[in-house]
Formats: C-alpha cells, sequence, structure tokens
C-alpha cells in the first residue's frame, strides 16, 4: 500500500478483533513514529503502549468507551512542551509535532492492516495519574490499535479541494 492510498482508506475504527498485534508491526509503527519531523527537530514526544488489560481497564476513567479498552493495544502519545519550540510570538508547537509524529503511526497501522482510531476528548488528568505521567508531560493524543473487526471504505466525506485551497492569497 502506497501513502496516498493509505490517506485514502484510512478510517476511525472503533471496533477490534480480539488478535494480538506483532511485536514486529507494533515496533514498525512506532519507528514510524520516531522519524516524524518536528519543529526545529525537538522531538518532544514520547509513547506510551499499553496492552495490559487491567491497565487498560483503568483507563475507562479518562475515557470510558467499551471499543477504545477492547482494542488489544492502546498508544498515548505525550509532549514535553520544555523541549518543544516556541514561536517568537509565543506560539508553542508541542501539540503539532505530536500530532504528526502519531499521525506517521496512524497511516503505517493502515499499511499494516490494523486500525486506529484518533482519541482527544479523555480526561487528560485521569490518564497522567492512571499512567503514572509526571506533572510537567501533557498527553496529546490517544489511539486504540489492532485488527479491524469492521470494514469501512474509501474517505468521502471530506470538503472539496476547491472549498479548501487557495493561491497566492486567500
Amino acid at each position: 500500500m502506497d501513502v496516498f492510498e493509505a490517506i485514502r482508506f484510512r478510517r476511525s475504527i472503533r471496533r477490534y478483533k480480539p488478535k494480538e498485534v506483532e511485536k514486529e508491526k507494533l515496533m514498525h509503527i512506532l519507528e514510524a513514529g520516531r522519524l516524524a519531523p518536528s519543529v526545529a527537530n525537538r522531538q518532544p514526544w514520547h509513547f506510551i503502549v499499553i496492552k495490559n488489560p487491567e491497565i487498560k481497564e483503568r483507563l475507562r476513567e479518562s475515557y470510558p468507551k467499551d471499543w477504545f479498552v477492547s482494542a488489544p493495544v492502546i498508544i498515548v502519545a505525550c509532549a514535553d512542551p520544555s523541549k518543544a519550540q516556541v514561536r517568537a510570538d509565543g506560539e508553542e508547537y508541542w501539540k503539532v509535532d505530536v500530532a504528526i509524529a502519531l499521525q506517521n503511526m496512524v497511516l503505517c497501522a493502515k499499511e499494516e492492516g490494523l486500525g486506529t482510531c484518533w482519541v482527544i476528548n479523555f480526561n487528560e488528568k485521569a490518564t497522567k495519574e492512571i499512567l503514572g505521567i509526571p506533572s510537567d508531560i501533557r498527553v496529546v493524543a490517544m489511539t486504540p490499535l489492532g485488527y479491524p473487526d469492521e470494514v469501512k471504505g474509501e474517505v468521502n466525506d471530506r470538503k472539496p479541494l476547491e472549498e479548501i485551497l487557495h493561491f497566492e492569497h486567500w
């Protein structure tokens, strides 16, 4: 599968088979995140891989969805804001850096035949307590990871290019 095909067919998966994700595939996906670009190559990310069923069950306190905790793996993408670049006007880029890394992982997962789903509507405080994340580290997003137990087609609910594209000026 080429990158554009992975982009076209990547969908949010909310049903997972109870099949273990092979270590080689998991490490390939994590390597894709590690290789992501970041502003000034600061690489402010950290990733927590959760496979333990008891820890996944505890994450219900943070995001109480059955489909989320039923996935064989959950990846928690974190940032260390102190390691990230800050633009001259004060704008911080740690969220962007981590989002790029996680997107690399999500697309790599699709290539490997695995499903994911961006999760951002979680309780960060609960997540940090459950996983022992230091107070100065931020949780940016999480994704379940596993073999899809549902079939979804090509992404077709996006705005047309003409609606979002501008040349030379707005």
